[in-house]
């Protein structure tokens, strides 16, 4: 069996591995990341099951130009009457070597620890990522060493783009001395990729390994084999307890390559220890769940150069999202309002602030450089309430009014009079957007030309936050300008009433989740409709706001967010794997969003009062979450979906920013009580 734990006192996620059943081992992940977008994955017994998992994967433009520079190690114990290895490796017809019949457990803290116990000795293995470098350390402990052996490492370079895959033939090349070796790709863009061990020596002998094999690769109808280079050896002669490091960098070609050699373990493990202990004095945690959630949002928050200037932004999620504007905003609030980090939340609101065009913020920015892309009818609506939800956390009216204000103007001002897509306020005052060929919501998978959850026209969600927002406008302007006042008065009531008339069905007992152009309305049951609800200003009475509740409930909710189709519906899908076209089928067609088990839960205390039974009933709306995050899929970080049917295994990124967000929001709303 497993036996998994979550320390009280510091946040310490640990797993001790007794059953030793290879599927349920690399089914749980870990991850470190740092503020450039790099990370290092891989599973808890360290064998690699996605191209995306690494020791190291750096930038070199953060958060974009992600390499994936150094891939794995195999760790060989060499003694006078026998050998073994450490590591795991599966590929295409055998899992070799078995290195996990000698772990222990395994830890993730600062970093993340495996503890061996061998034959020949004891080994704690630990791995660190700076906080601000793509630098990695990877530090070999020794102790109990019971007859002398020789220890060697032999790195497996992938150099490559993170996103594919790399196969012999390809031209690595390596310069190396005694305890250092660079591997450079043929292509000079990948960059370099420096190991240094001032304790091991390096022994050159290239090899390729072929045809390492990637489970989570073939579950989404991926390629999944890989071939990886290795340029020798770093070897070690142990004979009682030792401390061994190896460091490995990945650099642009120009950079200096003395780096590594000065480098300090303690003042590396410092550094990072210093950076949690300043993230948690923000907004202490105030039991072990908070602590969790809490460190967990901080790998989301990142730094982009945007016209030569470092500022924070939101990645939505790992292991290949970039930053998204849509997640951003419906992130900010748990990620940084929650954790006390208002200067983070300021920082990325002015961010994009500065980037509005046409009355529109960019839904994402490119992979592979900073080009804004505006392809989206709800991120600006959801920036506006962000930047509203930091006004009301923070109280910080003059740089809202200074720097905020004027883009929630003109993008309140473009939306009512028309922007990029036909978006524009329709004669109802409702918001109306895009066409056939479009996919502007949240629900936008398509492929190969087929849109599976058409949506345009009016969406329930987006006049939700329309009306919401109206709503803050007119609470802003009150006692301040009595024409702005009365101005955004007389409009939020027009909406109300038009949405109520346009979405509620006296019938069916709900919202509608669109009004198409031809202004027939969609009465799929989805969980857009728990917007109306949550939100700060709901367009709906309280009889009605109850009947959306309860409805989402008994057709939705799931131990893990709520599905984005009722089961009921001919078009449900309820397993979300396999290849893409099979996955964005089912993408919004009944898959379940851990990310909607915040509004839900807001909108349920809402309809009753928050009074202390509502919390306790959200709690364990909330538990199977909370138990995914210290349990299952990535330790300490919560996936960004999951099946719509039970057992509701969980899919796509395997830490979502969004998800994070919005657990940890509620938990802090529901704890007490």
């Amino acid at each position: 069996m497993l036996t998994q734990k979550i320390t009280s006192e510091t946040g310490i996620i640990s797993v001790s591995i007794q059953d030793k059943s290879i599927n349920t081992l690399l089914d749980k992940e870990w991850l470190l990341t740092n503020s450039r977008g790099g990370f290092t994955s891989s599973s808890i017994i360290g064998c690699n099951t996605r191209r995306y998992h690494s020791l190291l994967t750096g930038s070199h433009t953060p958060p974009a130009n992600r390499i994936a520079a150094l891939s794995n190690c195999l760790e060989t114990i060499t003694a006078k009457d026998h050998a073994f290895s450490l590591s795991n490796f599966e590929f295409d017809n055998a899992m070799h070597p078995n290195g996990y019949s000698h772990l222990l457990e395994f830890r993730k803290d600062i970093g993340v620890h495996f503890e061996y116990e061998t034959v020949t000795a004891n080994l704690k293995k630990s791995i660190y990522l700076l906080p601000d470098s793509d630098i990695v350390s990877i530090v070999y402990e020794f102790s109990n060493v019971r007859q002398p052996f020789e220890f060697s490492i032999r790195p497996f370079a992938a150099m490559r783009d993170f996103h594919s895959l790399g196969h012999s033939g390809r031209n690595l090349s390596s310069v190396w001395n005694e305890n250092n070796v660079s591997i450079r790709n043929e292509s000079p863009e990948m960059g370099q990729l420096t190991m240094y061990s001032d304790s091991m020596r390096f022994d050159q002998d290239p090899q390729w390994w072929h045809r390492f094999f990637y489970r989570k690769e073939r579950q989404r109808g991926q390629d999944c084999l890989e071939d990886l280079w290795s340029p020798g050896q770093y070897k070690q002669h142990i004979e009682g307890p030792q401390r061994i490091i190896l460091w490995a960098s990945l650099f642009d070609n120009d950079e200096p390559q003395d780096t590594l050699e000065s480098m300090e373990l303690e003042a590396v493990i410092d550094a990072v220890r210093l950076k949690q202990k300043e993230l948690l004095r923000k907004n202490p945690p105030q039991d072990a769940i908070d602590h969790v959630l809490t460190l967990a949002a901080d790998q989301f928050i990142i730094e982009r150069s945007i016209d030569n200037e470092q500022t924070p932004t939101i990645l939505a999620g790992f292991p290949w999202f970039l930053d998204w504007g849509r997640d951003t905003f419906i992130s900010l609030e748990g990620l940084c309002l929650a954790t006390g980090r208002f200067d983070v939340a300021w920082g990325v609101l002015k961010t994009f602030a500065k980037a509005v065009s046409e009355g529109m913020i960019p839904n994402r920015f490119d992979d592979y450089g900073n080009q804004p892309h505006y392809n989206s009818i709800d991120a600006s609506l959801w920036f506006v309430h962000a930047a509203f939800r930091y006004l009301r956390t923070t109280g910080d009216q003059p740089n809202f009014a200074a720097k905020l204000l004027p883009a929630v103007k003109w993008i309140m001002d473009s939306y009512r009079k028309g922007t990029r897509f036909g978006i524009h306020a329709d004669k109802d005052k409702l918001i109306t957007g895009g066409d056939v060929n479009t996919q502007l919501s949240w629900m936008d998978a398509k492929f190969d030309g087929i849109s599976f959850t058409p949506r345009y026209g009016k969406a329930v969600e987006i006049n939700a936050l329309w009306y919401s927002n109206l709503c803050e406008l007119t609470e802003y302007y009150r006692n301040k300008n009595e024409d702005s006042f009365r101005f955004y008065a007389l409009l939020s009531e027009q909406v109300r009433c038009s949405f109520r008339q346009q979405f509620w069905d006296e019938h069916l007992g709900y919202l509608n989740d669109c009004v198409l152009a031809s202004n027939k309305a969609d009465n799929s049951i989805r969980p857009n409709q728990i917007f109306a609800v949550s939100l700060p200003y709901s367009p709906l009475s309280g009889d009605q706001q109850r009947k959306v509740v309860d409805v989402v409930e008994k057709e939705l909710l799931t131990p893990y967010g709520l599905r984005s189709l009722s089961p009921s519906d001919p078009r449900y899908k309820g397993r979300c794997t396999g290849p893409q076209s099979q996955r964005d089928a089912a993408y919004h067609q009944g898959t379940v969003w851990g990310f909607l088990i915040g509004p839900f839960v807001e909108a349920y205390l809402k309809v009753h009062g928050f009074d202390p039974t509502a919390k306790r009933r959200c709690r364990t709306f909330l538990s199977k979450l909370i138990e995914h995050l210290n349990n299952d899929g990535c330790l300490g970080s919560i996936s960004e979906i999951f099946d719509g049917d039970a057992p509701h295994e969980p899919r796509g990124a395997f830490a979502q920013a969004w998800s994070v967000a919005e657990v940890l929001r509620t938990w802090q709303m529901c704890r007490k009580g």
